[in-house]
């Protein structure tokens, strides 16, 4: 039986040739070129320099590694252009260069990397990938995983997450953490631990959270792909803020454990933020399924959904909802993005059709807040008090920042019957949903109500209160498809008169990933935003 991952390995070899004829291409350019060894797992090293007897250290140059996708840079491996080594030195080339000006690199596991490589990595459609993985929601085996707080400095877990031996089994190099907000919350990247993680396109503007170090990192051309996850939008607020693709998988989708079954109560999942619609899709092939002992699983889909793709979506009926309750005020350059993408749209073929009005009166809005506030508190406290647990000792007064300290002490208030409420009101809330999206195939919303926001604005050193009006002032819509567990997507279309990226957000059915990666290959095709780069090496602060 074809499994899915090797399906997607089989289309990412964009080159056309069947694995015996590129063994044997590898084989006549391996026979070809002095100074170029093999190693396990097909990788290719320069061989020792024959004057010093020590091995010459090369990466592929910046200008070509940058033009890639993840999917391309397999192909190169694959067929023996470059070698793992090579790209992973060209990764971590560029890290050193660019770090320094946006703070997106939480750790460094250059030497697991190349340990890695050397032992043999596995065959799979992303082999010799260089890969940044968000510093939570994906913890590996002896490396730290701090969550951007004090209280988890050096914190250790003890085995891998399934979705990082997936991705591993996929032949992605681990080599590098990415910065996070206290514990994920804030749809903003910085801390008093971390510090403030800046956005490539505009460095005194915020690169979005809580996987803003992720899309940092992609932006600035450390990598095509970084691995995020999303509780309220954290891959889709950080994806729009820097011209990046990033799809939030249906509830479910890819599988959160061992060491746990829900995060943040079943509202938070995982996946990527990349530069390439087909780079989400390859990757959600990979990342997809359920584990054993999961206790529910998304809705079974047919074929893999890098093939998506390719396909055109037909004539699809699009919502369009302007802003959810009770943000009514949103940026002006914001609404004519979103009209710029009704109109590509409408000229694609599809219908589109406002409903602001009426959607906003199928929901609680309120309930469904208030849920998720009190969702995210319970968890944030529980995993405070499990951290306090493992280092045997009381909270300290410097252990949190204010708001996440207020957080964690506020929780303790709420009842069983209460959270139990809150899980009701996202069931029922996802009843009238999948009501509402029989008239529609996707619902089309601003991603962000502004454009990236200056740092400072929403951050953990103020107010609960600070906190919350920032969240509905920035991110009216992303949220919805937590409470629902439908998949979402930003997508890069447009930029603001200054050059800031505004993403447009599109949501789709329960379960049906499909018709979000066709429309996305379609709007990809018909506007490409792959040559929208930051050129950071001229961004200077505003």
């Amino acid at each position: 039986m074809t499994s899915k991952v090797t399906e997607s390995f089989k289309i990412a070899d964009t080159d056309g040739h069947s694995d015996d004829v590129s063994r044997r291409i590898f084989m006549k350019r391996l026979g070809k070129n002095a100074g170029v060894g093999m190693l396990a797992g097909g990788s290719l090293l320069r061989a020792a320099d024959a004057t010093r007897g020590e091995e010459v250290a090369s990466s592929m140059p910046h200008h070509e590694y940058a033009k890639h996708d993840a999917t391309s840079l397999a192909s190169l491996v694959r067929t023996g252009e470059v070698s793992a080594e090579e790209l992973l030195n060209a990764a971590i080339q560029r890290l050193e260069t660019v770090n320094p000006q946006i703070n997106a690199i939480a750790g460094r596991m250059y030497d697991e990397a190349r340990t890695a490589i050397r032992q043999g990595l596995p065959r799979g459609p992303f082999t010799g990938v260089p890969l940044p993985v968000k510093d939570i929601s994906f913890p590996m085996n002896g490396v730290p995983s701090e969550y951007g707080s004090k209280l988890f400095a050096d914190r250790r877990p003890k085995r891998d997450s399934t979705a990082i031996e997936r991705l591993k089994r996929a032949g992605f190099v681990p080599f590098a953490r990415t910065r996070v907000p206290e514990l994920g919350i804030l749809p903003t990247t910085e801390s008093t631990y971390g510090g403030i993680t800046r956005n490539p396109f505009a460095l005194n503007h915020t690169a979005g959270g809580s996987s803003g170090g992720s899309a940092a990192a992609v932006a600035a051309e450390i990598t095509p792909i970084a691995t995020a996850s999303d509780g309220g939008g954290s891959i889709r607020i950080p994806a729009a803020c820097c011209g990046l693709f990033g799809l939030k998988p249906t509830r479910a989708r890819v599988p959160t454990g061992p060491n746990g079954f829900e995060a943040w109560g079943g509202l938070a999942v995982l996946h990527a933020i990349t530069r390439s619609v087909r780079d989400s899709a390859a990757l959600l092939d990979v990342m997809s399924g359920s584990a054993a002992g999961d206790p529910y699983a998304a809705p079974h889909h047919d074929g893999t959904f890098l093939r998506q793709v390719l396909h055109k979506p037909g004539k699809l009926r699009i919502a369009l909802v302007k802003t959810m309750n009770p943000t009514t005020d949103v940026d002006a350059e914001c609404l004519q993005a979103l009209q710029e993408s009704a109109d590509l749209c409408e000229s694609l073929g599809h219908t589109v059709e406002e409903t602001t009005d009426d959607f906003n009166r199928q929901f609680s809005f309120q309930e469904l807040r208030n849920s998720h506030g009190m969702t995210v508190l319970v968890a944030v406290r529980r995993r405070v008090l499990a951290r306090l647990e493992e280092l045997g000792r009381e909270l300290r007064h410097d252990d949190l920042e204010p708001v996440t300290r207020f957080y964690h002490d506020y929780a303790e208030q709420y009842t069983a019957v209460e959270l139990e409420n809150a899980r009701n009101a996202f069931f029922r809330a996802a009843r009238k949903m999948s009501d509402f999206q029989t008239r529609y195939d996707v619902i089309m919303t601003p991603t962000l109500a502004t454009p990236p926001i200056k740092h400072g604005e929403i951050c953990m050193t103020g107010t609960a209160q600070q906190v919350l009006d920032g969240l509905l002032e920035f991110i009216p819509c992303t949220q919805m498809a937590n409470w629902t567990g439908q998949p979402a997507m930003s997508v890069p279309l447009n930029q603001t008169k200054s050059g800031l990226p505004i993403g447009t957000h599109f949501m789709g059915r329960f379960g049906d990933e499909g018709t979000l990666f066709q429309l996305a290959g379609q709007l990809e095709n018909a506007r490409p935003w792959d040559n929208q780069r930051p050129g950071l090496a001229a961004v200077k602060a505003d």
